[in-house]
Protein backbone atom coordinates (compact mmCIF):
# COMPACT_ATOMS: atom_id res chain seq x y z
CA UNK A 1 0.00 0.00 0.00
CA UNK A 2 1.64 3.02 -1.12
CA UNK A 3 1.06 6.99 -0.97
CA UNK A 4 3.08 9.34 -2.81
CA UNK A 5 4.31 10.74 -0.19
CA UNK A 6 3.49 10.89 3.64
CA UNK A 7 1.31 13.50 4.44
CA UNK A 8 1.24 15.12 7.67
CA UNK A 9 -2.44 16.59 6.78
CA UNK A 10 -4.13 13.03 6.04
CA UNK A 11 -2.42 11.72 9.00
CA UNK A 12 -3.98 14.55 11.29
CA UNK A 13 -7.73 14.04 9.55
CA UNK A 14 -7.02 10.43 11.20
CA UNK A 15 -6.13 11.25 14.51
CA UNK A 16 -8.99 13.38 14.59
CA UNK A 17 -11.43 11.24 13.27
CA UNK A 18 -12.75 14.05 11.00
CA UNK A 19 -16.00 13.02 8.94
CA UNK A 20 -16.54 15.23 5.69
CA UNK A 21 -13.80 16.59 5.21
CA UNK A 22 -14.16 16.89 1.32
CA UNK A 23 -15.58 20.10 -0.12
CA UNK A 24 -18.90 19.71 0.18
CA UNK A 25 -19.15 17.77 3.05
CA UNK A 26 -21.91 15.09 3.21
CA UNK A 27 -24.61 17.33 1.90
CA UNK A 28 -22.95 16.95 -1.17
CA UNK A 29 -22.58 13.76 -1.21
CA UNK A 30 -26.17 13.50 -0.58
CA UNK A 31 -27.30 15.98 -3.62
CA UNK A 32 -24.72 14.59 -6.24
CA UNK A 33 -26.27 10.41 -5.27
CA UNK A 34 -29.37 11.90 -6.19
CA UNK A 35 -29.10 12.30 -9.60
CA UNK A 36 -27.95 8.66 -9.69
CA UNK A 37 -30.09 5.29 -10.53
CA UNK A 38 -29.48 3.70 -7.36
CA UNK A 39 -31.07 0.63 -6.14
CA UNK A 40 -30.98 -2.19 -3.24
CA UNK A 41 -29.20 -4.36 -5.91
CA UNK A 42 -26.52 -1.63 -7.13
CA UNK A 43 -22.64 -2.44 -5.73
CA UNK A 44 -20.83 0.71 -4.41
CA UNK A 45 -17.27 1.24 -3.32
CA UNK A 46 -16.38 4.26 -1.64
CA UNK A 47 -12.93 4.74 -2.23
CA UNK A 48 -10.86 6.58 0.68
CA UNK A 49 -14.17 6.06 3.12
CA UNK A 50 -12.08 7.94 6.10
CA UNK A 51 -14.51 6.98 8.76
CA UNK A 52 -17.19 5.89 6.75
CA UNK A 53 -20.13 8.42 6.43
CA UNK A 54 -20.62 8.14 3.46
CA UNK A 55 -20.43 4.68 2.47
CA UNK A 56 -22.99 4.54 6.24
CA UNK A 57 -25.61 7.06 4.30
CA UNK A 58 -25.24 5.01 0.78
CA UNK A 59 -26.13 1.66 2.85
CA UNK A 60 -29.11 3.18 5.03
CA UNK A 61 -30.51 5.41 2.50
CA UNK A 62 -30.72 3.19 -0.70
CA UNK A 63 -30.16 -0.61 1.07
CA UNK A 64 -27.26 -0.97 -1.81
CA UNK A 65 -24.18 -3.25 -0.98
CA UNK A 66 -21.36 -0.88 -0.33
CA UNK A 67 -17.76 -1.70 0.55
CA UNK A 68 -15.39 0.87 1.97
CA UNK A 69 -11.34 0.99 1.53
CA UNK A 70 -9.43 3.28 3.14
CA UNK A 71 -5.32 2.98 3.37
CA UNK A 72 -4.93 4.37 7.30
CA UNK A 73 -5.78 1.45 9.81
CA UNK A 74 -7.06 4.40 12.20
CA UNK A 75 -9.91 5.54 9.91
CA UNK A 76 -10.29 1.73 9.03
CA UNK A 77 -11.06 0.99 12.80
CA UNK A 78 -13.36 4.11 12.77
CA UNK A 79 -15.52 3.06 9.91
CA UNK A 80 -15.40 -0.57 10.78
CA UNK A 81 -16.50 1.06 14.68
CA UNK A 82 -19.77 2.88 12.94
CA UNK A 83 -20.99 0.17 11.00
CA UNK A 84 -21.26 -2.07 13.95
CA UNK A 85 -22.77 0.41 15.77
CA UNK A 86 -25.44 1.12 13.68
CA UNK A 87 -25.77 -2.45 12.20
CA UNK A 88 -25.10 -1.47 8.45
CA UNK A 89 -23.65 -4.63 6.66
CA UNK A 90 -20.72 -2.67 4.81
CA UNK A 91 -17.51 -4.53 4.10
CA UNK A 92 -14.42 -2.22 5.03
CA UNK A 93 -10.94 -3.15 4.02
CA UNK A 94 -7.42 -1.51 4.39
CA UNK A 95 -6.09 -0.94 1.15
CA UNK A 96 -4.82 1.95 -1.42
CA UNK A 97 -6.25 3.20 -4.20
CA UNK A 98 -3.35 2.15 -6.25
CA UNK A 99 -3.75 -1.97 -5.62
CA UNK A 100 -7.23 -2.79 -4.58
CA UNK A 101 -7.67 -6.58 -3.54
CA UNK A 102 -11.45 -6.90 -5.18
CA UNK A 103 -12.40 -8.64 -8.76
CA UNK A 104 -12.91 -7.15 -11.92
CA UNK A 105 -16.11 -5.53 -13.13
CA UNK A 106 -17.63 -6.24 -9.67
CA UNK A 107 -19.34 -2.27 -8.69
CA UNK A 108 -21.77 -0.52 -10.73
CA UNK A 109 -20.75 2.97 -8.80
CA UNK A 110 -17.24 3.89 -7.35
CA UNK A 111 -16.75 7.38 -5.67
CA UNK A 112 -14.25 9.00 -4.30
CA UNK A 113 -13.86 12.35 -2.32
CA UNK A 114 -10.67 14.32 -2.14
CA UNK A 115 -8.74 11.13 -2.85
CA UNK A 116 -6.99 10.39 -6.18
CA UNK A 117 -4.92 13.87 -5.22
CA UNK A 118 -2.84 12.32 -2.66
CA UNK A 119 -2.00 9.13 -4.57
CA UNK A 120 -0.79 7.98 -8.19
CA UNK A 121 -3.45 9.44 -10.10
CA UNK A 122 -3.37 7.11 -13.42
CA UNK A 123 -2.02 3.84 -11.60
CA UNK A 124 -5.61 4.49 -9.68
CA UNK A 125 -7.65 5.82 -12.31
CA UNK A 126 -6.79 2.05 -14.28
CA UNK A 127 -7.50 -0.01 -10.68
CA UNK A 128 -11.21 2.11 -10.56
CA UNK A 129 -11.68 1.47 -14.22
CA UNK A 130 -10.64 -2.11 -13.68
CA UNK A 131 -13.40 -2.90 -11.17
CA UNK A 132 -16.30 -1.41 -12.82
CA UNK A 133 -19.07 -2.85 -14.72
CA UNK A 134 -19.70 -2.45 -18.17
CA UNK A 135 -21.77 0.72 -17.79
CA UNK A 136 -20.77 1.12 -14.16
CA UNK A 137 -20.21 4.85 -12.92
CA UNK A 138 -17.44 6.97 -11.47
CA UNK A 139 -18.00 10.19 -9.18
CA UNK A 140 -15.17 12.22 -7.59
CA UNK A 141 -14.96 14.93 -6.02
CA UNK A 142 -11.77 16.33 -6.43
CA UNK A 143 -9.25 19.42 -6.03
CA UNK A 144 -8.58 21.11 -8.98
CA UNK A 145 -6.64 24.33 -9.42
CA UNK A 146 -7.98 27.25 -11.44
CA UNK A 147 -4.86 28.64 -12.71
CA UNK A 148 -1.37 28.19 -12.52
CA UNK A 149 0.79 29.03 -9.32
CA UNK A 150 3.82 29.94 -8.67
CA UNK A 151 6.42 27.74 -8.48
CA UNK A 152 6.78 28.93 -4.88
CA UNK A 153 2.50 28.36 -3.91
CA UNK A 154 3.14 25.43 -6.14
CA UNK A 155 5.78 23.55 -3.73
CA UNK A 156 4.01 25.15 -0.32
CA UNK A 157 0.99 23.07 -1.52
CA UNK A 158 2.39 19.95 -2.48
CA UNK A 159 4.43 19.64 0.48
CA UNK A 160 1.92 20.32 3.25
CA UNK A 161 -0.52 18.13 1.72
CA UNK A 162 1.69 15.32 -0.11
CA UNK A 163 0.56 15.59 -3.64
CA UNK A 164 2.95 14.89 -6.30
CA UNK A 165 1.12 17.59 -8.72
CA UNK A 166 -1.55 19.90 -8.66
CA UNK A 167 -4.64 19.73 -11.20
CA UNK A 168 -6.27 21.66 -13.56
CA UNK A 169 -9.57 20.33 -14.86
CA UNK A 170 -8.10 20.08 -18.66
CA UNK A 171 -5.44 17.76 -16.84
CA UNK A 172 -8.04 15.45 -14.82
CA UNK A 173 -10.31 15.26 -18.08
CA UNK A 174 -6.87 14.37 -19.65
CA UNK A 175 -6.57 11.21 -17.42
CA UNK A 176 -10.26 10.01 -16.84
CA UNK A 177 -9.83 9.68 -21.01
CA UNK A 178 -6.70 8.11 -20.54
CA UNK A 179 -7.86 5.33 -18.37
CA UNK A 180 -10.83 4.72 -20.69
CA UNK A 181 -13.52 6.71 -19.06
CA UNK A 182 -16.77 8.19 -21.48
CA UNK A 183 -19.55 11.09 -20.74
CA UNK A 184 -17.09 12.62 -18.69
CA UNK A 185 -19.39 15.46 -17.24
CA UNK A 186 -17.72 18.44 -14.56
CA UNK A 187 -19.55 20.27 -12.51
CA UNK A 188 -18.40 23.61 -10.12
CA UNK A 189 -20.59 23.16 -6.97
CA UNK A 190 -21.27 26.76 -5.55
CA UNK A 191 -24.54 26.18 -3.44
CA UNK A 192 -23.20 23.75 -0.99
CA UNK A 193 -20.84 25.04 1.47
CA UNK A 194 -19.32 22.31 4.26
CA UNK A 195 -16.28 23.44 7.17
CA UNK A 196 -14.80 19.87 8.64
CA UNK A 197 -16.55 19.52 12.27
CA UNK A 198 -13.54 20.30 14.42
CA UNK A 199 -13.02 18.93 18.32
CA UNK A 200 -10.49 20.97 19.65
CA UNK A 201 -9.39 20.32 22.85
CA UNK A 202 -6.70 20.55 25.66
CA UNK A 203 -5.68 16.45 25.17
CA UNK A 204 -5.07 17.27 21.30
CA UNK A 205 -1.47 17.25 20.31
CA UNK A 206 -0.30 20.77 19.67
CA UNK A 207 1.35 19.76 16.27
CA UNK A 208 -2.64 18.74 15.42
CA UNK A 209 -3.80 22.09 16.18
CA UNK A 210 -0.87 23.73 13.93
CA UNK A 211 -1.41 21.33 11.01
CA UNK A 212 -5.45 22.02 11.03
CA UNK A 213 -4.20 25.73 11.76
CA UNK A 214 -2.47 25.60 8.47
CA UNK A 215 -4.54 23.65 6.18
CA UNK A 216 -7.13 26.44 6.90
CA UNK A 217 -4.64 29.34 6.06
CA UNK A 218 -3.78 27.47 2.65
CA UNK A 219 -7.00 27.57 2.09
CA UNK A 220 -7.67 31.21 3.19
CA UNK A 221 -4.57 32.61 0.87
CA UNK A 222 -4.92 30.36 -2.37
CA UNK A 223 -8.74 30.94 -2.27
CA UNK A 224 -8.81 31.76 -5.63
CA UNK A 225 -6.50 29.50 -7.16
CA UNK A 226 -7.94 26.35 -5.48
CA UNK A 227 -11.08 24.62 -5.92
CA UNK A 228 -12.49 21.92 -6.60
CA UNK A 229 -14.91 20.05 -9.50
CA UNK A 230 -17.18 17.47 -9.35
CA UNK A 231 -16.26 14.95 -12.01
CA UNK A 232 -18.63 11.90 -12.92
CA UNK A 233 -18.24 9.56 -15.72
CA UNK A 234 -19.01 6.28 -17.19
CA UNK A 235 -17.01 2.92 -18.00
Amino acid sequence: MVIIQYSKYLDSLSKLGIEGAHPGGINLTKAIFKRENISRNSHILDIGCGTGQTAAYLARKYGAKVTGIDIHPTMVARAERRMQKHRLPVKIIQASAEKIPLPDNHFDFIISESVLSFVNKPRALKEIFRLLKNRGRFIAIEQTINQRLKEKEEHEIKQFYGFDSLTMKKDWVALLKQAGFEHIRIQKNTSIHSVPDLHYSNDMEPELYEIMEKHFDILSRYEEKLGYRIYSCTK
